[in-house]
This record gives structure tokens, C-alpha cells and sequence, in this order.
């Protein structure tokens, strides 16, 4: 009896059985041309769980004659790199496929650079993490390819599964199932793009399906119950936890209240409020702005709201803070210019600060001349409050605009004011 898991046994042996990624390693790709006659380069494999990084490493090395050695980079030390390079002296060129190569700190990733280098180790490389963050500049330098995976289409999915339920070497074709192309459908729907958990769900559904004699009968019920959360990624931390937060910041950003719930779900199910809280005020600030002032406290809030509920309940109030920052008119020009100002200062726009606008509250103020401020309130305007003309800029930065003021929102009566006091202090 094989109790190797499902997953496992349908794993492609050569690159022609690899299910989707074709934009990686098709027929009509550079990298499966180069498999095909003989060479394989060394690589760096980055994509989420599921999407088939393992897979490919062992389809690329079922497809060469060049001995392949796995390890994973969690449990792996030098030791176990050094047992790597001596079996290069004894049998040539390997491939040495190191799974979660992120885990690998830089003395570890170091010790392969020369052996990659020479050519006597292939490495491929497999992360969830961003390569250009978490994997040292030297070990990427070396690795002509870097490939990102991309989750793997329903499609993609239903034909793993089919070809699962029909293969009696590998899958469950000596098994009688009965179970519908709709199931399956729902099945390759609830797998979220993952290869590994679209066939170990089918496993699990099967097994725990009734048996009328020897066919085991698949019902709806059991595979709604296996699939629940199911689809549920972004580890806190993870490169993907902040694509999420990126991702929700830009649906906010676009108006799409749909998009941006769906970002919020997957994030509140990630458990991390602590990170969207912050996310979330920043984008009230950022995005929203001075077309809508209150937005930062209504966010504050919903926030404040999240925090003393907890989680699923924090969920609540956060759901409302979204989907009014959605559909609120939307301003960056506070802190867009807040950036231009900086940028200037750190290329030397500076210059020294008016004597009026210095501290005065000393007996010697007179005598260093830090005098002629004019105190505004002094000088009723209107319903404004009070304004007086006097330079505030350095002399060498008279006249310098940093701000430059949207017309949404509440920020269009705020611009008008801003166009007026200018006008004011140019006559």
C-alpha cells in the first residue's frame, strides 16, 4: 500500500508534465529549449505556496541526466553544503536544488558563490520571498534566471485534477469514484491557484466520502466543508503579506470598494491588526487627504474600534473605514508637497532664517536684531481670522511653491483660500 501522499506521487517528472507556468517554462520558452538540450542554468524560483517551485525543480532534473541533490535551507547547515560540493568531485556537475533559499544567511549563501560560479554546482533557488530583498545581491548575480510563479489558473487546476483521478501509477484511477465535472469545478475553484492543495483536497474528499460496495461517492457537503478558508494566504511578514497591504492601499487609492474588500478580507484573516491599522491610517493621510480632513479621524476611530474588539469583530468597523475612504474624494497634495520640500532641502535649497522669525524670548534678542515679527491675530481678515503681510521664506527662497493644491473635495475651498493669501503677498 503507497502512503505517500497525493501531492507527491502526481509530481511531473520531466518539464513536458509541468501544469501551467508556461510563461516560465512552455515549449515555446527560452529556459525549456535550453532544458531539452542538455543545459540547465542556475535559477531562482519566487512564488507563493502551491504554485509549483518544487515541482519544476524535479521535472527540470527528470529531464537532464545531471545528478540532483534537494535540500531545504530550514534544516540544512554547511555541513550538509559541504557533503553537496564534495559529491561534485566524485560524480561532476550537480544540481542542487535548496528550497526556502531566504532562510540561508549570508556566510551560508556566500559558501556556494564559488562553486555556482565555476559551474560545478547548478543551483536553483526556490523562495516566497521577494529574491531582490531577501536573497543576497552576489548568490542573484549568479543566477542568469529569476522566475516569479504565478498561481495556477481553475484550468490549470481541472486538468491536474482529471489527470489525478484517471492515472492508476500515480493517482487514484484503480480507485471507483464517482464525482462530477460541477465538483471538480468547485474543488479547482477552492485550491486558490495551489497545485499541491487542489490534490490534497481531492485526496481528503475521497477519503472521507461515503462507499456504496467499492465506489466511493463524493457529495457536495464534504467538499463545501474541506474548502472553507481555504484560499486564505499571506503569512504576517511574508512578501506577500505586504503585496496585500500595497494591493488594498491602491484599491483604496482607485476608488474600487470590491477590490479593496477583497485585500481587507484576506489581511483580517491573516490576524496582523496591528499592520493594516497602521496601513489603513496612513492611507486616510496619504490618499485621502485635504479633500477630506475628517477622514483621519473617522479612520482613527474605526481603528481605535478594532483594537478594543478584537478580532472577528474588529472586522466591523474597519469594513466601514474602507469603504468610506473608497468612495471619498481623494487628495495627495499635503504630503506630495511635504516631499518636494524635503527634496529641496537635501539638494541645498536652503537658506538662513528671517531675523523676525527667530526666537525673541531673551533680553538679548534686540541687540542680535531678531525683531519686526508682526503677531497675525493683531490684524483681523474677514471671517479668515488675521493676516498680515510678512515674509516667512528665507530671502534666497522668496516665492518658492511647494504646495500646489487639488480641486476635490473640501480641498477645492481650501485652495481657494491658498490662491488668495498668495495674491495677497504679491502685491
Amino acid at each position: 500500500m503507497n502512503f505517500e501522499p497525493l501531492a507527491y506521487r502526481m509530481r511531473p517528472t520531466t518539464i513536458d508534465e509541468i501544469v501551467g507556468q508556461e510563461h516560465i517554462i512552455g515549449k515555446n520558452t527560452s529556459l525549456h529549449k535550453m532544458i531539452k538540450n542538455g543545459y540547465v542554468p542556475s535559477m531562482l524560483l519566487y512564488g507563493e505556496p502551491g504554485t509549483g517551485k518544487t515541482s519544476i525543480a524535479h521535472a527540470i532534473a527528470g529531464t537532464t541526466n545531471i545528478t540532483f541533490i534537494a535540500l531545504n535551507a530550514t534544516t540544512a547547515g554547511k555541513k550538509d553544503v559541504e557533503a553537496v560540493v564534495e559529491e561534485t568531485r566524485l560524480v561532476g556537475q550537480v544540481i542542487l536544488f535548496l528550497d526556502e533559499i531566504h532562510r540561508f544567511n549570508k556566510a551560508q549563501q556566500d559558501y556556494l558563490l564559488p562553486h555556482v560560479e565555476r559551474g560545478d554546482i547548478i543551483l536553483i533557488g526556490a523562495t516566497t520571498e521577494n529574491p531582490f530583498h531577501d536573497v543576497n545581491p552576489a548568490i542573484r548575480s549568479r543566477c542568469g534566471q529569476i522566475k516569479q510563479l504565478t498561481r495556477l489558473t481553475p484550468n490549470n487546476i481541472l486538468g491536474l485534477l482529471e489527470r489525478a483521478l484517471k492515472d492508476e501509477k500515480k493517482g487514484l484511477g484503480k480507485k471507483a469514484i464517482e464525482i462530477t465535472e460541477n465538483q471538480l469545478k468547485k474543488i479547482a475553484f477552492g485550491a486558490n491557484g495551489d497545485a499541491r492543495k487542489s490534490l490534497t483536497l481531492l485526496e481528503s474528499i475521497v477519503s472521507a466520502s461515503s462507499k456504496e460496495g467499492d465506489t466511493y461517492i463524493v457529495e457536495d457537503g464534504i467538499i463545501e466543508e474541506m474548502i472553507e478558508n481555504i484560499g486564505v494566504y499571506g503569512d504576517k511578514k511574508g512578501s506577500n503579506f505586504y503585496n496585500l497591504l500595497s494591493s488594498l492601499q491602491k484599491s483604496i487609492r482607485g476608488s474600487d470598494v470590491d477590490a479593496s474588500l477583497y485585500y481587507l478580507a484576506h489581511l483580517i484573516e491573516t490576524g496582523d491588526l496591528v499592520a493594516l491599522n497602521r496601513r489603513l491610517l496612513v492611507i486616510a493621510f496619504e490618499d485621502i487627504g485635504l479633500a477630506n480632513p475628517a477622514m483621519g479621524n473617522h479612520v482613527l476611530a474605526a481603528v481605535t474600534a478594532s483594537e478594543r474588539l478584537g478580532l472577528p469583530e474588529a472586522r466591523i468597523p474597519l469594513s466601514v473605514a474602507v469603504v468610506e475612504m473608497c468612495l471619498s474624494s481623494k487628495s495627495n497634495s499635503a504630503y506630495s508637497a511635504l516631499d518636494t520640500a524635503i527634496s529641496a532641502i537635501k539638494n541645498g535649497k536652503v537658506g538662513p532664517i528671517p531675523k523676525h522669525l527667530r526666537d525673541a524670548h531673551y533680553s538679548g534678542a534686540k541687540t542680535l536684531g531678531h525683531v519686526g515679527y508682526q503677531y497675525p491675530h493683531d490684524y483681523p481678515m474677514g471671517t479668515f481670522g488675521g493676516w498680515v503681510k510678512q515674509e516667512y521664506l528665507p530671502e534666497e527662497l522668496r516665492g518658492t511653491q511647494y504646495y500646489f493644491p487639488i480641486e476635490a473635495g473640501e480641498e477645492k475651498r481650501l485652495a481657494g483660500i491658498y490662491r488668495k493669501l498668495r495674491e495677497f503677498n504679491e502685491k
